[in-house]
């Protein structure tokens, strides 16, 4: 039976945003009910509406907070970085470490992007822009030092950004790889992609592909 927590106050808040979470990842958008999701908090129903106006209002901030937190914590992974190949390391390891532990926001940010409201859908797809636009730049500047060789920077973008995102799909904790090796793996494929045919990458550090 779930906890009754109370229907006020910032932990009734943070208890549905988890629990919408959890619910909207194994159900999907359209089959979770808000009794449901107020039965999986310990609220009475009418009590959700202290917290939230409705269901969508629920998935349009989870899916935008999700993407706000990516371009945040990406703009601390890129900090001091120098060189467009230092920051395409950088931005290669940061995603796939990101979506490593964020799998469920990962997940529901992209299958249920279809389930948004117009007003919503755009606003999200603004903050998804603005995510691949710090790829495009780091891209584009690599073209202009003469590190990287890419024809179209914006194919080349969500290439890499598909590419990237793709582990969500097999991605499971305690595998045979190591998360270092699995993101090494990752900056060889994408440098190997961008640069130069005469020009290999360089170690970044880390050490090759290992198993647990």
């Amino acid at each position: 039976m779930a906890r009754t927590i109370g229907s006020h106050g910032p932990t009734t808040m943070e208890a549905i945003r988890k629990a919408g979470l959890r619910l909207i990842f194994q159900h999907g958008y359209e089959a979770m009910s808000l009794r449901q999701l107020a039965a999986e908090v310990g609220i009475q129903p009418g009590s959700l509406y202290n917290h939230i106006s409705t269901k969508q209002e629920l998935l349009a901030d989870l899916i935008q907070d999700h993407i706000n937190d990516l371009l945040r914590e990406l703009e601390t992974a890129l900090r001091d970085k120098e060189g467009a190949v230092e920051r395409l390391r950088a931005f290669v390891a940061f995603h796939v470490s990101y979506h490593m532990t964020r799998k469920r926001e990962v997940f529901i940010a992209n299958s249920e992007l279809r389930s948004l409201d117009p007003r919503n859908y755009e606003a999200v797809v603004a903050l998804r822009g603005a995510y691949e636009q710090r790829l495009a730049e780091i891209l584009t500047d690599g073209v202009a030092e003469g590190v990287f060789d890419v024809d179209d920077v914006q194919v080349a973008t969500f290439a890499i950004i598909a590419l990237l995102t793709g582990l969500c799909s097999w991605y499971r904790p305690g595998g045979r790889l190591t998360k270092d090796a699995i993101i090494a793996a990752h900056e060889k494929l994408v440098l190997s992609g961008v640069m130069p045919r005469s020009a290999k990458p360089s170690p970044s550090g880390r050490d090759g592909i290992k198993t647990e």
